[in-house]
């Protein structure tokens, strides 16, 4: 039996009680949640606001499952830069959303936004996979004392030029050389890859700790071309514990239509496994 969450920005401008409780309403025990919807930055978020967001979803028998989109919509951080400054203030403010991750009750970070990570002018790929293994070595001792993973995000050529494939996330996860950081598959993300998306998750089941369900249309899972069937085939086969969680970028169908026929499609995938 798969555990499944939900992205809370896909019901956007909702009251978080509402979001929450229609989440649950449609099956989801689990929402993840992204920083932005509850500040610019994580540093904002107040105790009395953390508190109040862990009620809410647990009133709705939700668990908050962590965070995503870190560094989205911030300003001053980024994960390549060769700028030891710059590094170091990435380093930290990872470890201010570890401590907000850790209060919402969330243990899993996921660590995407190819907008702060790209390469920079100058900066090869190999340079930049020792300045992104020095920042994350940086925020450890935080992530270990909070109980939080950073779960690193590949993502395709439509976003960006860094960690693209599966493969790549490994080779930063090796240079860490830390159970706080793992991979995070994304079914999108995959898709853009040569190798299908069944044999990367089984490829990676040792390194694996969070898993994002959703087409290469930027619509829900099941609301496109890619087959769920034999991703949910591999998840089933190598016993995947973790959470599937629903996330889109292309709300045109709109919010309820959404929430509820990615859960009918990924019970309906799963039924097949």
């Amino acid at each position: 039996m798969f555990r499944y969450a939900i992205c809370n920005e896909t019901f956007q401008d909702w009251p978080f009680d509402r979001a929450f409780a229609f989440a649950r309403e449609c099956g989801y025990t689990g929402i993840e949640i992204a920083p932005f919807t509850l500040a610019r930055y994580a540093t904002e978020v107040l105790p009395r606001q953390r508190a109040q967001v862990r009620r809410q979803a647990e009133a709705a028998g939700l668990e908050v499952v962590g965070l995503h989109w870190l560094l989205a919509k911030t300003e001053g951080f980024y994960l390549t830069s060769p700028d030891r400054a710059v590094q170091s203030k990435t380093a930290d403010y990872l470890c201010e959303l570890a401590r907000l991750c850790r209060d919402l009750g969330g243990s899993i970070m996921v660590l995407g936004s190819p907008q702060q990570r790209n390469l920079l002018p100058g900066v090869t790929k190999p340079q930049a996979m020792g300045y992104a293994a020095d920042v994350l070595r940086a925020a450890l001792p935080v992530l270990d004392e909070c109980g939080v993973t950073i779960a690193l995000e590949p993502l395709g050529p439509a976003e960006g030029d860094f960690l693209l494939t599966a493969a790549e996330g490994r080779e930063l996860i090796n240079l860490v050389n830390s159970p706080h950081v793992r991979l995070h598959l994304d079914c999108k993300a995959m898709a853009s890859e040569a190798q299908p998306p069944a044999d990367i998750i089984r490829t990676n089941r040792d390194i694996m700790v969070h898993f994002h369900a959703n087409d290469p249309n930027r619509q829900g899972p099941g609301m496109g071309q890619l087959d769920m069937k034999p991703i949910f085939q591999a998840l089933n086969a190598i016993d995947w514990r973790g959470w599937v969680s629903v996330e889109v970028f292309d709300y045109t169908p709109g919010i309820e239509h959404l929430a509820r026929q990615s859960m009918q499609n990924m019970l309906a995938a799963a039924a097949v496994t």
